[in-house]
Protein backbone atom coordinates (compact mmCIF):
# COMPACT_ATOMS: atom_id res chain seq x y z
CA UNK A 1 0.00 0.00 0.00
CA UNK A 2 1.55 3.62 -0.93
CA UNK A 3 2.29 5.68 1.51
CA UNK A 4 0.49 9.04 1.56
CA UNK A 5 2.65 11.33 1.04
CA UNK A 6 4.43 9.58 -1.88
CA UNK A 7 1.19 9.39 -3.22
CA UNK A 8 0.49 11.35 -6.76
CA UNK A 9 -3.11 11.43 -5.95
CA UNK A 10 -3.15 13.88 -3.15
CA UNK A 11 -2.20 16.47 -5.81
CA UNK A 12 -5.96 16.51 -7.10
CA UNK A 13 -7.62 17.07 -3.96
CA UNK A 14 -7.37 18.74 -0.21
CA UNK A 15 -5.09 16.01 1.46
CA UNK A 16 -2.30 18.84 -1.13
CA UNK A 17 -2.70 20.84 1.85
CA UNK A 18 -1.56 18.23 4.65
CA UNK A 19 2.10 18.54 5.89
CA UNK A 20 4.63 16.05 5.33
CA UNK A 21 4.01 14.58 9.15
CA UNK A 22 0.47 14.96 8.98
CA UNK A 23 0.19 12.29 5.86
CA UNK A 24 2.31 9.60 7.60
CA UNK A 25 -0.11 10.33 10.20
CA UNK A 26 -2.89 9.95 8.22
CA UNK A 27 -1.19 6.89 6.36
CA UNK A 28 -0.88 4.67 9.10
CA UNK A 29 -4.50 4.27 9.76
CA UNK A 30 -5.94 4.37 6.20
CA UNK A 31 -6.93 1.16 5.15
CA UNK A 32 -6.90 0.22 1.73
CA UNK A 33 -10.05 -1.36 -0.18
CA UNK A 34 -10.42 -2.88 -3.79
CA UNK A 35 -14.21 -2.53 -5.26
CA UNK A 36 -15.09 -4.48 -8.13
CA UNK A 37 -17.41 -2.98 -11.06
CA UNK A 38 -20.90 -2.66 -10.22
CA UNK A 39 -20.26 -3.00 -6.11
CA UNK A 40 -21.64 -0.61 -3.97
CA UNK A 41 -19.33 1.65 -1.54
CA UNK A 42 -21.57 2.90 0.73
CA UNK A 43 -25.65 3.21 0.49
CA UNK A 44 -27.99 5.93 0.78
CA UNK A 45 -28.58 6.03 4.68
CA UNK A 46 -25.28 5.14 5.69
CA UNK A 47 -23.30 6.17 8.69
CA UNK A 48 -19.73 7.58 6.87
CA UNK A 49 -17.00 7.10 9.65
CA UNK A 50 -14.63 8.75 7.05
CA UNK A 51 -13.66 10.09 3.73
CA UNK A 52 -12.36 7.82 0.52
CA UNK A 53 -9.90 8.63 -1.65
CA UNK A 54 -9.79 7.39 -5.47
CA UNK A 55 -6.69 6.45 -6.04
CA UNK A 56 -7.93 4.80 -9.41
CA UNK A 57 -11.74 4.00 -11.25
CA UNK A 58 -14.75 5.78 -11.39
CA UNK A 59 -17.77 5.19 -9.55
CA UNK A 60 -20.88 7.30 -9.94
CA UNK A 61 -23.06 9.08 -7.06
CA UNK A 62 -26.87 8.39 -7.49
CA UNK A 63 -29.99 9.88 -5.52
CA UNK A 64 -33.21 7.87 -5.32
CA UNK A 65 -36.09 9.72 -6.85
CA UNK A 66 -39.59 9.84 -5.61
CA UNK A 67 -40.72 7.88 -8.85
CA UNK A 68 -38.00 5.09 -7.24
CA UNK A 69 -35.55 5.74 -10.07
CA UNK A 70 -31.66 6.76 -9.63
CA UNK A 71 -30.34 10.21 -10.40
CA UNK A 72 -26.90 10.25 -10.98
CA UNK A 73 -25.50 13.36 -8.91
CA UNK A 74 -22.15 12.89 -9.79
CA UNK A 75 -19.07 10.90 -11.15
CA UNK A 76 -16.22 10.85 -8.96
CA UNK A 77 -12.43 9.57 -10.64
CA UNK A 78 -8.84 9.15 -9.39
CA UNK A 79 -8.13 12.34 -7.27
CA UNK A 80 -11.36 12.52 -5.68
CA UNK A 81 -12.62 12.36 -2.16
CA UNK A 82 -15.99 11.31 -1.38
CA UNK A 83 -17.94 11.60 1.72
CA UNK A 84 -16.45 15.19 2.65
CA UNK A 85 -20.04 16.02 3.76
CA UNK A 86 -19.93 13.64 6.62
CA UNK A 87 -17.07 15.37 8.14
CA UNK A 88 -19.04 18.60 8.55
CA UNK A 89 -22.55 17.15 9.81
CA UNK A 90 -23.19 14.58 11.78
CA UNK A 91 -25.62 13.29 9.04
CA UNK A 92 -26.11 9.76 7.07
CA UNK A 93 -25.37 10.03 4.04
CA UNK A 94 -28.06 11.43 1.11
CA UNK A 95 -25.96 9.32 -1.72
CA UNK A 96 -25.03 5.71 -2.79
CA UNK A 97 -22.09 5.55 -4.23
CA UNK A 98 -21.34 2.62 -6.46
CA UNK A 99 -18.63 1.98 -8.66
CA UNK A 100 -18.66 2.04 -12.49
CA UNK A 101 -15.34 0.07 -12.94
CA UNK A 102 -12.98 -2.00 -10.91
CA UNK A 103 -11.73 0.62 -8.03
CA UNK A 104 -8.96 1.33 -5.94
CA UNK A 105 -10.21 3.39 -2.81
CA UNK A 106 -8.44 4.53 0.78
CA UNK A 107 -10.64 4.92 3.38
CA UNK A 108 -9.36 7.60 6.44
CA UNK A 109 -11.17 7.82 9.32
CA UNK A 110 -13.11 10.44 10.34
CA UNK A 111 -11.06 11.31 14.07
CA UNK A 112 -8.36 11.50 11.62
CA UNK A 113 -9.26 14.53 9.59
CA UNK A 114 -11.34 16.13 11.73
CA UNK A 115 -7.62 16.36 13.75
CA UNK A 116 -6.16 17.91 10.98
CA UNK A 117 -9.17 20.39 9.68
CA UNK A 118 -8.73 22.08 13.52
CA UNK A 119 -5.12 22.40 12.86
CA UNK A 120 -4.21 23.02 9.65
CA UNK A 121 -6.31 26.32 8.20
CA UNK A 122 -4.88 25.48 4.73
CA UNK A 123 -6.64 22.13 4.90
CA UNK A 124 -9.73 23.28 5.86
CA UNK A 125 -10.05 26.12 3.34
CA UNK A 126 -9.20 23.80 0.88
CA UNK A 127 -11.85 21.06 1.89
CA UNK A 128 -14.67 24.22 2.35
CA UNK A 129 -13.68 25.51 -1.16
CA UNK A 130 -14.10 21.56 -3.01
CA UNK A 131 -17.29 21.32 -1.23
CA UNK A 132 -18.61 24.73 -2.48
CA UNK A 133 -17.33 23.85 -6.21
CA UNK A 134 -19.33 20.88 -5.50
CA UNK A 135 -22.90 22.75 -5.02
CA UNK A 136 -21.74 25.45 -7.76
CA UNK A 137 -21.95 22.32 -10.11
CA UNK A 138 -24.84 21.42 -8.68
CA UNK A 139 -26.68 24.99 -9.31
CA UNK A 140 -24.84 24.80 -12.94
CA UNK A 141 -26.96 21.31 -13.48
CA UNK A 142 -30.13 22.25 -12.11
CA UNK A 143 -30.33 25.11 -14.55
CA UNK A 144 -28.82 22.96 -17.49
CA UNK A 145 -31.59 20.50 -16.82
CA UNK A 146 -34.11 22.65 -17.02
CA UNK A 147 -33.15 24.82 -20.16
CA UNK A 148 -31.78 21.84 -22.82
CA UNK A 149 -33.51 19.52 -24.28
CA UNK A 150 -33.04 15.96 -23.99
CA UNK A 151 -30.70 15.39 -26.82
CA UNK A 152 -28.61 18.51 -26.02
CA UNK A 153 -28.05 17.06 -22.65
CA UNK A 154 -26.94 13.67 -24.05
CA UNK A 155 -24.67 15.07 -26.53
CA UNK A 156 -23.01 17.37 -23.30
CA UNK A 157 -22.47 14.14 -21.90
CA UNK A 158 -20.71 12.34 -24.04
CA UNK A 159 -18.35 14.77 -25.10
CA UNK A 160 -17.82 15.59 -20.85
CA UNK A 161 -16.88 12.22 -20.64
CA UNK A 162 -14.58 11.81 -23.80
CA UNK A 163 -12.53 14.92 -22.06
CA UNK A 164 -12.74 13.38 -18.63
CA UNK A 165 -12.02 9.90 -18.84
CA UNK A 166 -10.19 10.28 -22.21
CA UNK A 167 -10.54 7.31 -24.99
CA UNK A 168 -9.04 3.46 -25.06
CA UNK A 169 -6.86 1.93 -27.81
CA UNK A 170 -10.00 1.73 -30.43
CA UNK A 171 -10.95 5.45 -29.83
CA UNK A 172 -13.71 5.27 -27.51
CA UNK A 173 -14.68 6.81 -24.59
CA UNK A 174 -12.67 4.95 -21.42
CA UNK A 175 -15.28 4.08 -19.22
CA UNK A 176 -18.19 2.31 -20.65
CA UNK A 177 -21.82 3.32 -19.71
CA UNK A 178 -24.71 1.40 -19.91
CA UNK A 179 -27.55 3.33 -21.54
CA UNK A 180 -29.81 3.32 -18.40
CA UNK A 181 -26.77 5.51 -16.92
CA UNK A 182 -26.80 8.03 -19.37
CA UNK A 183 -30.69 8.22 -19.30
CA UNK A 184 -30.06 8.66 -15.43
CA UNK A 185 -27.53 11.43 -15.47
CA UNK A 186 -29.15 13.27 -17.96
CA UNK A 187 -32.74 12.98 -16.28
CA UNK A 188 -34.77 11.01 -18.16
CA UNK A 189 -36.41 7.77 -19.33
CA UNK A 190 -34.16 4.58 -20.69
CA UNK A 191 -36.06 4.30 -23.56
CA UNK A 192 -35.69 7.88 -24.43
CA UNK A 193 -31.78 7.76 -24.05
CA UNK A 194 -31.44 4.65 -26.62
CA UNK A 195 -33.49 6.26 -29.05
CA UNK A 196 -31.52 9.39 -29.08
CA UNK A 197 -28.22 7.83 -28.91
CA UNK A 198 -29.25 5.33 -32.18
CA UNK A 199 -30.30 8.83 -33.78
CA UNK A 200 -26.80 9.82 -32.87
CA UNK A 201 -25.45 6.66 -34.55
CA UNK A 202 -27.63 6.78 -37.56
CA UNK A 203 -26.30 10.44 -38.41
CA UNK A 204 -22.53 9.76 -37.87
CA UNK A 205 -22.01 11.45 -34.85
CA UNK A 206 -21.07 8.23 -32.69
CA UNK A 207 -20.52 4.58 -33.15
CA UNK A 208 -20.84 1.46 -30.77
CA UNK A 209 -19.46 -1.31 -30.05
CA UNK A 210 -21.13 -2.78 -27.00
CA UNK A 211 -21.61 -0.77 -24.25
CA UNK A 212 -18.85 1.62 -25.13
CA UNK A 213 -19.19 4.90 -27.55
CA UNK A 214 -16.72 6.53 -29.78
CA UNK A 215 -17.46 10.28 -30.93
CA UNK A 216 -17.13 10.39 -34.45
CA UNK A 217 -18.37 14.14 -34.71
CA UNK A 218 -17.48 16.16 -31.71
CA UNK A 219 -18.75 19.63 -33.16
CA UNK A 220 -21.73 17.93 -34.57
CA UNK A 221 -22.46 16.79 -30.83
CA UNK A 222 -21.41 20.73 -29.68
CA UNK A 223 -24.09 22.50 -32.26
CA UNK A 224 -26.57 20.10 -31.61
CA UNK A 225 -29.97 21.71 -31.23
Amino acid sequence: MSKCDQCIVKQFNALKSLTKDELIRISNCKTAKHVKKGEIIFDEGDILNGVYCVRDGVCKLTKLSANGKDQVVKLNVKGDLIGQRSLIVEESTNLQATALTDMELCFIPKSEIIHDLKRNPEFSMDLMQQMAHDLRDADDIIVYMAQKSVKQRIAATLLYMEKQFGVNEKGAIAVALSREDYATIVGTATESAIRILSQFKKDGLISTEGKFIKIEDPHGLEIME
